[in-house]
């Protein structure tokens, strides 16, 4: 038994010190982003996940939230029941907290997180890196036009809020044959075993300020089933983005903006529209606030109670913890080859506009 012991001490001494190597392999792989692509993002991933997704699609809700649920409560139970084992071997402890820590990064990594390092998505789309101010605002000009179009088209009156009619359930359909059409034109952003839910947790994300997730263990889109309808299309496209192999949350952002807005439905044209217009009346107003101003005037009364809406949303429940999540979150994505953190949602504009300088709105 005193060898059976050793040998296991051994074993996790060595898992825990495989986290030195690992990270020095993901960070080398990292720096050959043509071999991610080829060798990770469309062969080993793909393969894996039509497995995880085959087996836990067909169920109806979350069972990686389930999973993190049981984590969570075993993880406190055995602080409080080991507190005076932890107390009195403070190494062994450490040392297994390397250990999990040593398992979830190998298993992030080969289930999904190599894709943090694949070549962008402008490469892969032939479009330009950078963008000047006047194409912004040109593009921002069209929007307001396109957005406030399909407003008046949905609501027959300027002052009118869009209400969405669907289910969530409807917007996911939706969402999966909005996917199915886009696979005809971009054959890289196919997406096979669809699984799409509404996360179990959706009060707990709101609280943080999260729309969704995608669970990368088990690879099943959460979607905070609390936002305001309108915007649920677009933050559903966004989530499958990560499912279908990309990690970095501007390429997402525009991949839900490119299937929602490529979709037949005008409610998904209107969440697409609506969603990049904010991004870019953003951008400007940090540039230039007199312009923002003036563009925002040309906005119908019934797009902006959908953006109030959705502010009132998240200030409704703001709490002291959110910014502790989302710095949590941004060092999460600086950690992994995102250098702008949360910033790198708001990159989400360059694409945008460079990508309709291509193929106009």
């Amino acid at each position: 038994m005193a060898i059976f012991g050793l040998m296991k001490n051994r074993i996790k001494n060595y898992i825990a010190l495989s986290i030195i190597p690992q990270i020095i392999l993901v960070k080398w792989l990292g720096s050959y982003p043509e071999l991610i692509e080829q060798y990770y993002s469309n062969g080993v991933y793909p393969f894996i996940t039509k497995i995880s997704r085959t087996l836990l699609g067909w169920i109806p809700f979350s069972i990686g939230d389930i999973i993190y649920f049981i984590l969570i409560i075993l993880t406190i139970k055995y602080i409080i029941v080991k507190r005076k084992y932890i107390k009195n071997n403070k190494k062994i402890f450490f040392r297994n907290v390397f250990v999990v820590f040593s398992i979830f990064y190998f298993t992030f990594h080969l289930l999904w997180g190599l894709n943090y390092y694949r070549e962008p998505i402008h490469k892969t789309l032939g479009l330009q890196e950078t963008h000047t101010y006047d194409d912004l605002v040109l593009f921002t000009q069209r929007l307001i036009d396109k957005t406030n179009e399909t407003q008046f088209l949905i609501t027959a009156d300027s002052s009118q809020i869009v209400e969405t009619p669907y289910s969530k359930k409807e917007i996911f359909k939706k969402t999966i044959e909005g996917y199915k059409k886009l696979e005809e034109e971009y054959s890289f952003l196919k997406y096979n075993q669809p699984s799409l839910k509404t996360s179990l947790f959706s009060l707990t994300l709101t609280y943080m300020g999260y729309g969704g997730y995608l669970n990368p263990f088990t690879n099943e889109a959460q979607v905070n089933g609390k936002l305001p309808k309108f915007r649920l299309p677009i933050v559903s496209g966004h989530e499958v983005g990560h499912q279908v192999g990309y990690s970095a949350e501007n390429e997402t952002n525009f991949i839900g903006h490119l299937v929602t807005y490529k979709n037949d439905d005008i409610y998904f044209k209107y969440s697409a529209y609506s969603h990049a217009l904010s991004y870019c009346l953003n951008d400007i107003n940090r540039k230039d606030k007199e312009k923002f101003k003036e563009l925002y005037a040309g906005v119908n009364p019934g797009v902006k109670k959908n953006f109030q809406e959705l502010n009132a949303f998240w200030k409704k429940y703001e709490n002291p913890m959110e910014p502790v999540f989302k710095y949590m979150f941004n060092t999460f994505l600086k950690a992994n080859n995102q250098s702008e953190g949360i910033k790198s949602y708001s990159s989400v504009v360059t694409l945008l506009v460079t990508y309709h300088m291509q193929n106009p709105l």
